[in-house]
């Protein structure tokens, strides 16, 4: 018998009406105790006399959020989802599934097997196990395509989106949608209503939708052929819809759950997962129990491309934002800017008059410092220049309010050095947003030495309301994800100079998994920003290192990438893909004559191991220098900030899986031709000859 703690279903009931409330707070995750005692409750009810008709719901604002993770690597205890589902199915009295908060994954697919659905317009319905490349396992592939056509379950699958109760009663997938406080009476109301007429049970799929859902699985089949790296979820995914078309339903069902375990076994997963669970890991705030201090009106000096993608972040997540510039002109440039996005999602769809309306009147502008006296937090996002912005910072200290907290969105600069030319260090701390800054999911939250804990805690807090994946980075020349950019582009740099092309090397890394390999993104963000950055560093730059001038070389010839129509490849029309440029590959052989090179040819395999062995080194490096704090931080930034492909889980989950020790002969091969470069780093070293992992650091207290 469960103790009231572990008590995870809460029965009551409203004359004959037994209400089943799923109580595993805060999301009701479908573990095996709860899943054991809603199947023990379903029986007993379906053996009491007294219950006409039963109505499911959540405790605590939501209804389920799906099946518990952790559990997949543990051996698997009966009673799954789906046989829970079976048994709602199957039911000779009314089961009516009540929904609000989040209904996903698994929780979802016990309301899919209910006989009717009603939700608040605020719930959240979906079937996400794609996201960790799973198909659904509770019978969503088989009872979803049932209840809305094919048609329209195979995107919000495919792609794991969900949909509001609005959306979700247009779809289909609600009958009723209600306020939250009735939500209750109006399932109550939808039970017995079914008890009094016929209970409908979309089993079977009549000729027009079978040919029209078969239409659209060839459709999506045709689609993912043309990816590099569709996952195997979802084709497997395609085939449990093809079988929901062409199957009864109990043999749909089979064929769905042998595709779950088959997709569980898989690597794509496991790297899946990983990367889930890094995120969450690097979310912690290391500043302990410290209280964050409340943020509602913000301030962002410079309202460019980033400082104007920071306000839209700051208002998508209701705060107030006053945007400062040194001009007039540059002031409605910067507001112009802000409304040129809300406006793209006007026309998109992806956001109303309304809402674009709301948005926009919690921003103000000002040439003038002084209207960021009341603020509680000030993002600087002006030229990286340390004068810069140390002159923007000097006014932030004279104008600012007592506890206000002082942010840089620096790249690369010393926040340290920042921090102590103003009266108050304690509250400076960088918040490294990536462009464009209201997408972008990565956060790199910067700690500099004298900082306080709650300002540290704030920016925790902060990323969560912006909806991105905070990590902590210790102060250095780029922090964690730029100072291992410049490493392993440095590698890329290297190969391009021995012989083989930057297109090669693109092909390579796209095919490992990236969506644009190096120069296509040095394309993308404009060559002029590196330029700056090597300039910068040109006076610290060791005499006897290796540089390769043919990025210099195009800028000087003002082909910056896409924002000028040439780069490394060229743009003779906007938004079009890149095109091999002959003359870039003649600059490139001129470069190497003039440094004595005579070019190589490279395997897409050896560039890919070039590349991974330039990069995971310099993250151990990071993290023997605490700049990082643990590898799974390591993770979390470069799949959300550098496009490292989220189902590898992350390099440091990539070079667990390819062996420590296999990446550290690499090094050491290498090494032989630049000492200097590829000197591996010592922790690496230590953990091979160890037989240990980076993932084994990640469980240390």
């Amino acid at each position: 018998m469960p103790t009231p703690e572990q008590t995870r279903i809460h029965a009551t009931r409203q004359d004959g009406v037994l209400l089943l409330g799923l109580n595993h707070p805060p999301l009701n995750t479908l573990d095996h105790a709860l899943r054991q005692q809603l199947h023990d409750a379903l029986h007993a009810a379906a053996l009491d006399a007294s219950v006409q008709a039963i109505v499911l719901h959540g405790a605590g604002g939501n209804f389920s959020a799906g099946a518990d993770i952790r559990e997949f690597d543990q051996p698997r205890q009966p009673p799954w989802a789906g046989d829970v589902a079976l048994l709602i199915s199957a039911s000779a009295k009314p089961v009516v599934a009540a929904l609000q908060g989040v209904a996903l994954g698994g929780g979802l697919e016990l309301a899919l097997a209910a006989h009717a659905r009603v939700g608040t317009a605020d719930a959240r319905l979906g079937l996400p196990e794609v996201k960790l490349g799973l198909v659904p396992g509770g019978g969503g592939t088989q009872r979803l395509p049932r209840l809305i056509g094919a048609e329209a379950a195979l995107p919000l699958m495919l792609e794991g989106r969900n949909v509001d109760g609005n959306a979700a009663l247009a779809l289909g997938l609600l009958d009723e949608v209600c306020d939250g406080p009735v939500l209750l009476d109006a399932a109550v109301r939808k039970a017995r209503a079914l008890r009094e007429g016929a209970m409908a049970r979309p089993d079977r799929i009549d000729d027009a939708g079978r040919q029209a859902g078969l239409a659209a699985v060839a459709a999506q089949r045709q689609r993912l052929a043309a990816k590099p790296h569709a996952l195997p979820a979802q084709r497997l995914l395609l085939d449990c819809v093809a079988a929901a078309l062409e199957q009864p339903l109990e043999a749909g069902l089979r064929f769905e759950r042998e595709a779950f375990l088959q997709c569980v076994a898989s690597p794509e997963h496991r790297g899946l997962a990983h990367a889930f669970f890094a995120e969450r890991l690097a979310g912690k705030s290391p500043a302990g129990a410290a209280r964050p201090r409340p943020v509602q009106k913000v301030g962002v000096v410079g309202g460019g491309t980033m400082g104007a993608g920071i306000a839209v972040a700051m208002l998508d997540a209701g705060l107030d934002v006053v945007l400062i510039e040194r001009d007039a002109a540059s002031l409605q440039a910067g507001q112009d800017r802000i409304g040129g996005v809300y406006q793209r999602q006007l026309d998109a769809g992806r956001l109303d008059a309304a809402a674009r309306a709301r948005r926009l009147a919690r921003l103000s502008a000002a040439t003038d410092y002084a209207a960021l006296a009341e603020a509680d937090l000030v993002v600087e996002a002006v030229f990286e220049e340390m004068e810069v912005k140390a002159r923007v910072y000097a006014e932030l200290d004279r104008v600012c309010r007592p506890g206000a907290i002082l942010a840089t969105n620096t790249s690369y600069l010393d926040i340290d050095q920042l921090a102590r030319r103003i009266s108050r260090p304690q509250d400076v701390i960088g918040l490294h947003f990536f462009s464009p800054a209201n997408v972008m999911k990565l956060l790199e939250i910067v700690v500099p030495g004298q900082v306080a804990d709650d300002v540290v805690a704030t920016g925790f807090a902060l990323a969560r309301r912006l909806g991105k994946v905070p990590v902590r980075a210790g102060v250095c020349d780029g922090f964690i994800g730029n100072r291992i950019l410049y490493v392993y582009r440095e590698a890329a740099n290297f190969m391009m100079e021995d012989g083989a092309s930057p297109y090669q090397i693109d092909q390579a890394l796209e095919r490992f998994g990236y969506a644009m390999g190096p120069f296509r993104t040095a394309d993308l963000t404009g060559g002029d920003i590196g330029w700056a950055t090597r300039k910068r560093k040109a006076a610290t730059r060791p005499p006897e290192a290796r540089y390769v001038r043919v990025a210099d070389r195009l800028c000087e010839r003002g082909w910056f990438g896409q924002k000028t129509g040439r780069g490394y490849y060229r743009y003779p029309e906007r938004g079009q893909r890149g095109q091999h440029d002959p003359e870039v590959l003649a600059l490139i052989d001129d470069e190497r004559a003039a440094r004595g090179i005579a070019a190589r040819p490279f395997s897409d395999e050896e560039i890919v191991r070039r590349y991974m062995a330039a990069l995971v080194n310099e993250a151990a490096k990071v993290l023997e220098d605490g700049i990082a704090l643990r590898p799974a931080d390591i993770d979390a930034a470069l799949v959300n900030g550098y496009g490292f492909p989220r189902w590898r889980g992350g390099p440091m989950k990539y070079a667990d899986d390819a062996g420590l020790p296999a990446i550290l002969a690499d090094l050491e091969s290498y090494a032989k031709e630049d000492p200097g470069f590829w000197a591996p780093s010592e922790l690496l070293r230590r953990l091979a000859r160890e037989g240990s992992t980076f993932g084994k650091l990640n469980r240390q207290p």
